[in-house]
Order: C-alpha cells, then sequence, then structure tokens
C-alpha cells in the first residue's frame, strides 16, 4: 500500500483541488493523512468529507517536518508519499507511473521535477532553473522539495524521519541523509506543478533570493536551525 502524507494548516481553498485529483488516479491501492497543525478554517471538515485519516497537531508547534513525521507514524503503507497541500498533480496517471518508476529503478527515495501553471518569464526560468540543477544534482547530492517526495517506510525510519530542528531546508536534509543508505534519483515520465502563491505573495525574485540562499547555506555550512530569512509557514 501507498501512504500519501499531506502537512495542512488552513488549506480550504487548495486542498480539495489535490484530494479530487487523487480520488481521479488509475491507482487506488492507496490511503490519505492529513497532518493538521491546527487549522483555523474547514480544512479538517474537507479532508473529513475525502474520507482521509486525520491526524492533529499542537498549534504550538506548527512546521511541515513535525507534520509529515506525524503523518508517517500513524502511516501504515511500505511506500510514503509526501505532498503539499497546494502541490498539483499532472493527470490521473500519477501515481502509477510514480510508483513503477520508483520500483522498476529499485529506489529507496526519489523527488520530481518540477513544473509551474504559469508561463511567465520568472516560472520558466525557474523551470529551467531548478530542474538543470536537480538533474545533475542527482547523482551527486540530491535536491528535492517536500511539495514531491517518495521514500521506502523502512528507509524513512531508519534515518529518524525528517529532522524537526531544521528551520527551512528539512525535505534537502532527508533526502541527503536518504541517499546515503539507498539510491535516490529523480521520478521520469512525471511531474509536479509547484505552487506560486507563495512567490506571488511575498515577490517572485525576492523570494527566488530568499530559496537560493538557503539552498546555498545548506550546502555550504548545513542544517538551517535558526531563522536566516523571513519565511512564515500557513500564512499563504
Amino acid at each position: 500500500m501507498l501512504s500519501i502524507i499531506i502537512p495542512t494548516l488552513n488549506e480550504e481553498k487548495y486542498l480539495p483541488i489535490l484530494l479530487n485529483s487523487l480520488k481521479k488516479q488509475s491507482f487506488s491501492d492507496y490511503e490519505i493523512i492529513i497532518a493538521d497543525a491546527c487549522s483555523d478554517d474547514a480544512t479538517v471538515s474537507l479532508a473529513q468529507s475525502y474520507g482521509c485519516k486525520i491526524v492533529f497537531g499542537d498549534k504550538n508547534k506548527r512546521h511541515p517536518a513535525i507534520q509529515r513525521n506525524a503523518g508517517a507514524d500513524n502511516s501504515i503503507g511500505e511506500i510514503l508519499l509526501f505532498l503539499d497541500a497546494d502541490t498539483i498533480l499532472p493527470d490521473d496517471y500519477f501515481l502509477e507511473k510514480t510508483l513503477n518508476n520508483f520500483r522498476k529503478r529499485s529506489l529507496g527515495v526519489a523527488g520530481f521535477y518540477m513544473d509551474f501553471k504559469s508561463r511567465k518569464f520568472f516560472y520558466r526560468f525557474y523551470y529551467l532553473v531548478y530542474n538543470s540543477m536537480a538533474f545533475l544534482a542527482q547523482y551527486i547530492r540530491p535536491v528535492a522539495v517536500g511539495a514531491g517526495i517518495i521514500i521506502q517506510r523502512e528507509l524513512h525510519y531508519k534515518i529518524g524521519g525528517f529532522d524537526e530542528e531544521i528551520f527551512i531546508g528539512e525535505d534537502q536534509i532527508y533526502c541527503e541523509k536518504a541517499s546515503k543508505i539507498k539510491k535516490f534519483r529523480l521520478i521520469r515520465k512525471t511531474k509536479i506543478f509547484f505552487s506560486i502563491r507563495r512567490f506571488e505573495k511575498d515577490g517572485r525574485w525576492k523570494l527566488f533570493s530568499k530559496l537560493l540562499y538557503s539552498f546555498l547555506y545548506v550546502l555550504v555550512l548545513g542544517p538551517v536551525k535558526k531563522e536566516i530569512i523571513k519565511y512564515e509557514f500557513g500564512k499563504h
């Protein structure tokens, strides 16, 4: 079985889009776990209406790493797929393609190529930069984002899950640690659509510079365990 784990915080606008697309998938042997950080809107009731398993967090300890770990602890699948609530799937065969590729290549952990629903120059530029960097890095030092990570259950626990002490970039560190034990690659023949909402709210180039700085910080100095940039969770 596949366990799909989605951390949420006030996602009533975006979560139904993802859940509807999951319900249409050609592959159906999965469970959906919503790891909610005490949302103030209709996120939980919406998730319940879709038959999702709900894991409640602590409103004083809100962070995707904490929620992903909590979701994993309440899952039963031998493979875990972490998605963000605003991740958009490309088609109804996403799960089937992903699992076939993951198993055929004997991967322990994998990330995804990224795309955007917008055709503006900035997003086309970001698409080219990120995917080129991720393609090259997969053979050396994995680059992946929490919006789409798939991993063997046993490997998740072997590395101790996501580091809950990391402020930002916990997804990259997670994949790096896992890749030292089992093979990491990017999934072929499918991708995920990354949400542009934070870029549009914070400013495209401003956020790009923040993310680039954080990425370089991790590469040179290691895990980010302090607030080196302003990056709020659940505010978009």
